[in-house]
């Protein structure tokens, strides 16, 4: 029997057609095995209960670590270079490779190495916390890590549930418990999960214990607001009691109980099958203009460097043909020198020349730009103008790879509910049977005092229209997803019923609560669910209580949302509330044109629209929808969209009963803040689920639209009339006509003279144009759509779905001209466009932290995108284009000397620089300065950027690192050098420069051109400063300063840890000899002068808008004082 039961079961799992038994998994409740006969017990293995966030362990700390830091190219480089100066004869010791790259490893690993020892500790404290387990039916307490799959626990109110459950019973009568999950998704508001129906009585430790039952369940997924499930609940040897389990049934591992004293559950998912430790799993990377700018400036200057070696090796065996030049009578080879292999010995020679010029990559610039990058994002943070006083939260920074990444956006696309809105609903009127009722105005539970009676506008309905109205305020009642709590048990902002009452809704939608509320205005208002009973307050005072049968859930595709219920008489009613598109189509019955009619007078006006529809149902009919409805919510594959298909059965030969109409007031300085982004030459997109005419009226109230404005539609509605081919290549010739005009107007800002288009799409034509064509091609429609929308001021999108939004989104981020994307939203429905786009921004609003959570930055409102984008992603792109190509600057100016020198020394591959200096030139000398640059510098003021934000456009398309800017500064290095070099070889050459007639040698000529290029490269820095803080005076003559007294040091004292000192009284000498200081004066303002007359001239001849700027700004610094002095003087006078 035992086998035959295990043969079918297996024969069920793994042969069953209609669902793949793979990805799910079966849970014994308790470790009890089912009834003999009814399933085979199959035990399973799962995780336990600990939780290892930690990357690395005791053992493999080092060689991992090691691992992960060399597969970085540059730190793999210098260690090529590190080994090769151990392996051969080369002119630099290993220690000027070696250090540097030592110091990088070292740091990088002792900053890895603490965080993941602070994970371990806090790994340590969650894994040993004590949980009570019920086991033989008393409570038995361990710790959390030795938790498995199936155990029974205990949790107490405000207790964090220590894995993910299934919620079995509860203290409470109804069987619900209340929880936040303000860890996981940052919302802090109560929700409510149910027990299972068939364990919600199980009270204590003894009834649980009793308990026979199986899950079967998906396997382990990161969604948090997902979950598929089915429990098997046997009783008395009969066939099982099945019942779905869906997300409302699942507490997640991290989330807190509330407000309820304990319950039950069993635990499903352990340890890192988690939903939580699943998240802990960070995004795609994403990577910065910037970054990919120096990525290629680093593979270029990487071929310079092999070039450099290859001609100098080439050289060298040149010069060496001449007979005995090879061998001067001081430097005799051995008898196996001169038998080594020629390839041999010249590829010897190219390592050798690779090792000293490899200076040429700077392994300290990638160290200075992640201390840049990490440091400058504080500055986002501790911005006191983005901090909201209403929510008291200010903006975050969940990534700071991205910062230089804000000042390139081309593109911003935007939410409208929420983001654009303040999702904050005011219950404006609604329209019952074609006659329209509006109360006086109310706004979060408040009425407003200018009115203090409900306003009928048109006359009083019959006896047939009065039983209409009342029941389609019943249905506004009943069909929502609402919670009522008392005052004591709610956290956060309160929403009151009635002054009166000590309660308060709780939603997760502001639509509901709105309607809800402004429906107690006409009489009828909503009381509470108890045990399974929705009850409300009719006019007359009466409480009226309706059973609830079913709910079908609200979701983005079907866009309505459906109860059953019973009343007391008896009858049983389904109530449908949804979007005017999906309402219309199923409706047989009702005053549809004057509804119809009165809808779309509200979406022009910029409302929120939603249309009530009801139908009555015999119990034969209600029989039947319950077997539907089971069917598919106990599938655990497909189960959505096999609940889509039915929800599509039953919501159909509806009634027509109303709509709805609240409004969603604009944002504060939404319209400024689209405005700047306009006239910065960024184009904004708004995506949006709302119908077409609420949210063109929200886009002319943001002035993303402009009363001069031609609008092109390609919407559904007129594609009904002509077809996608010929309504593309009509817009696509009148926007053409004017395309000209339109550039110019893109260079000189928004001009109300100039015709401009804007463009509204909805979903279903979008669909169309990514819609592969018969023949294959889609690119066609595509590249025709693209055309139309660049010469679009402004593109509004609707009725979007949210994968639709991020197809919107790769559309343009992967159009032909690699524009930067932003995509800004605060809902979950926006999460997917802002994974998809170069910079993701997150609105902490009120439909929950899911986009913050995901996005790459998060701010308090739209407003201060404004900031963001034209004040801080300026500052960071034009510090970090000056950090990238000042690094590459200064050691072309490094290096060039040395290669130049290699034709003075027979190509012997002699240094001209000491040890000391080669090693620390990058990482003490010449570092600071420009790392404080890149974090504070100011080329204009912060107010002047936000006042006039066309200043924008001077750093659009990765100006200041454009190949044109980047051979700019090579070829200023390559002067730099060659003044340094030719001019101290030169002004000494053959000259006498000391009082005793001591000449120069090649250690005192190097430390010469050295100290020229360290003040040359730190004092372009600073002619390069605007904003100036004692902070930059310190650094900058601070460094140079140090400079001097290390080499004072290095040369002035005898250490005893070096065998010799080559530098030994250099620098003292140099400094003693007038010339020297005479020429170090002189090829300092030499190397200085052509990058001064540059500026000089092109601030004059060809100035950008932003030299405009400061000159303008300096000459009003300049006149100030005048203008005082003036003042001061007349004032004298008079007396």
């Amino acid at each position: 029997m035992e086998c035959c039961s295990l043969v079918r079961t297996l024969v069920h799992r793994y042969c069953a057609g209609e669902e793949d038994w793979v990805d799910s998994r079966t849970v014994y409740v308790g470790h009890r095995e089912p009834p003999p006969g009814a399933e085979a017990y199959i035990p399973q293995r799962y995780p336990d209960n600990r939780i290892v966030s930690s990357k690395y362990t005791f053992w493999n700390f080092v060689p991992k670590n090691l691992f992960e830091q060399f597969r970085r190219v540059a730190n793999f480089y210098f260690l090529i270079i590190f080994l090769v100066q151990l392996i051969i004869d080369t002119p630099t010791s290993p220690v000027t490779s070696g250090l540097p790259l030592f110091f990088v490893i070292t740091v990088t690993a002792i900053k890895q190495g603490y965080e993941d020892w602070l994970r371990h500790k806090a790994d340590n404290a969650m894994n040993q916390c004590p949980v009570h387990f019920v086991q033989h039916g008393r409570l038995v307490r361990k710790q959390s890590r030795k938790l498995r799959v199936g155990d029974i626990v205990l949790v107490k109110e405000d207790e964090t549930f220590p894995c993910d459950l299934i919620f079995l019973s509860s203290s409470r009568a109804d069987g619900t418990c209340h929880v936040t999950t303000a860890s996981l998704d940052g919302e802090s508001s109560h929700k409510t999960h149910y027990a299972v129906q068939d364990t919600k009585g199980f009270h204590s430790e003894e009834d649980i214990d009793s308990l026979h039952a199986t899950i079967e369940c998906e396997q382990p997924q990161p969604d948090l607001y997902k979950f598929v499930g089915r429990i098997n609940v046997y009783n008395d040897q009969n066939d099982p009691v099945v019942r779905p389990l869906g997300s409302e049934n699942l507490l997640l591992r991290g989330a807190t109980l509330k407000n309820t004293e304990k319950i039950f559950g069993v635990a499903i998912y352990t340890g890192m099958e988690t939903k939580m430790a699943l998240n802990y799993q960070s995004k795609s990377q994403k990577r910065s203009a910037v970054e990919k700018s120096m990525n290629t400036f680093l593979i270029v200057y990487l071929c310079i460097l092999i070039s450099k070696a290859l001609v100098n090796t080439v050289l060298k065996y040149v010069w060496q043909s001449t007979p005995f030049q090879d061998e001067p009578w001081y430097s005799r080879k051995t008898e196996a020198e001169r038998q080594r292999s020629l390839f041999l010995r010249a590829f010897t020679d190219f390592l050798a020349f690779m090792v000293l010029f490899n200076y040429i990559i700077p392994v300290s610039m990638y160290v200075t730009v992640e201390m840049q990058k990490f440091l400058g994002s504080y500055f986002i943070t501790w911005d006191n103008e983005m901090f909201d006083e209403e929510l008291g939260e200010g903006p975050l920074v969940n990534t700071s790879d991205l910062n230089e990444e804000l000042g390139q956006v081309e593109y911003v696309f935007t939410d409208k509910t929420g983001t654009l809105t303040e999702n904050n609903m005011e219950f404006r009127e609604c329209c019952v049977e074609g006659r329209v009722c509006a109360p006086h105005a109310v706004c979060n539970g408040q009425a407003l005092p200018d009115a203090s009676a409900t306003d009928m506008i048109d006359a009083s309905p019959g006896a047939s229209g009065r039983e209409r109205e009342e029941l389609f305020f019943r249905a506004l009642c009943l069909c929502h997803t609402i919670q009522v709590k008392d005052d004591e048990e709610v956290d956060g902002p309160q929403k009151s019923p009635d002054s009166g009452k000590r309660s308060a809704y709780i939603s997760s939608s502001p639509d509901e609560v709105a309607l809800v509320e402004g429906i107690q205005r006409f009489g009828f208002t909503y009381l509470r669910l108890k045990d399974n009973y929705m009850e409300l307050l009719n006019r007359d005072n009466d409480v009226e209580r309706f059973e609830l049968l079913e709910i079908l859930s609200f979701d983005s595709v079907r866009r309505r949302m459906s109860v059953i219920v019973k009343s007391a008489a008896g009858e049983i009613y389904l109530f449908c509330k949804g979007a005017d598109s999906s309402i219309f189509p199923r409706v047989i019955e009702g005053k549809v044109d004057q509804i119809r009619s009165r809808v779309e007078r509200n979406a022009v006006e910029g409302l929120r629209t939603l249309c009530v529809a009801y139908k009555r149902l015999v119990p034969e009919e209600y029989e039947g929808i319950c077997k539907l409805l089971q069917a598919a919510r106990v599938a655990l594959q497909d189960r959505d969209k096999k609940l889509a298909e039915v929800y599509e059965q039953i919501e159909t030969d509806l009634v027509l009963l109303g709509a709805t109409a609240v409004e969603d007031r604009l944002q504060e300085k939404a319209a400024d803040t689209i405005e700047a982004l306009q006239k910065a030459g960024i184009k904004v997109w708004v995506l949006t689920g709302d119908k077409m005419e609420t949210a063109a009226a929200t886009c002319y109230a943001c002035k993303l639209f402009r009363r001069n404005t031609q609008l092109l539609e390609v919407t559904t509605k007129r594609l009904e009339e002509h077809s996608l081919h010929d309504v593309l290549f009509e817009l696509s010739k009148t926007v053409l006509r004017c395309s000209a005009s339109l550039t110019r107007d893109n260079f000189s800002g928004l001009s109300a003279d100039m015709q401009d288009y804007g463009l509204i799409i909805d979903g279903a034509a979008l669909s169309l144009i990514m819609k592969p064509r018969e023949d294959g091609s889609s690119s066609n429609y595509r590249e025709l759509f693209l055309d139309i929308c660049r010469n679009c001021s402004a593109v509004l999108c609707c009725r979007m779905a949210p994968l639709q939004k991020a197809q919107i989104v790769k559309l343009i981020k992967f159009s032909k001209e690699h524009p930067i994307t932003l995509a800004i939203g605060d809902g979950a429905n926006d999460v997917s466009m802002i994974l998809e786009a170069h910079v993701g921004i997150g609105v902490i609003g009120k439909e929950g932290r899911q986009a913050a959570r995901n996005s790459d930055y998060a701010i308090p409102k739209f407003k201060h995108l404004k900031k963001m984008l034209l004040v801080h992603g300026h500052f960071y792109y034009i510090r970090i284009s000056e950090l990238v190509q000042y690094f590459f600057y200064k050691n072309v100016c490094f290096i060039f000397p040395q290669f130049l020198y290699q034709f003075f020394c027979g190509f012997s591959q002699q240094t001209l620089y000491d040890t000391a200096y080669l090693t620390l030139y990058n990482i003490s000398f010449t570092s600071l300065p420009i790392l404080l640059y890149s974090l504070m510098e100011q080329h204009v003021a912060m107010d002047t950027l936000k006042r006039d934000p066309a200043l924008y456009r001077d750093i659009a398309k990765n100006a200041l690192l454009r190949w044109r800017a980047f051979i700019y500064w090579t070829l200023l290095g390559l002067f730099d050098a060659l003044v340094f070099f030719f001019g101290a070889y030169f002004m000494f050459e053959n000259t006498t420069v000391t009082s005793n007639g001591q000449v120069f040698g090649n250690w005192t000529f190097g430390t010469l051109v050295f100290t020229v290029m360290v003040f040359t490269v730190t004092l372009k820095l600073a002619l390069d400063t605007h904003y100036w803080t004692w902070i930059n005076h310190f650094v900058i003559w601070g460094s140079l300063l140090f400079y001097v007294v290390f080499s004072l040091l290095w040369g002035g004292v005898v250490w005893p840890f070096l065998s010799y000192q080559r530098m030994y009284y250099v620098f003292i000498q140099l400094l003693s000899s007038g010339p020297a200081w005479l020429a170090i004066v002189l090829l300092v303002t030499v190397s200085l002068l052509p990058d001064v007359l540059k500026k000089v001239l092109c601030r004059q001849l060809w100035p950008s808008a932003i030299e405009r700027v400061q000159t303008r700004n300096q000459c009003l610094s300049v006149e100030q004082p005048t203008v005082f002095m003036l003042s001061q003087t007349s004032s004298s006078l008079t007396f």
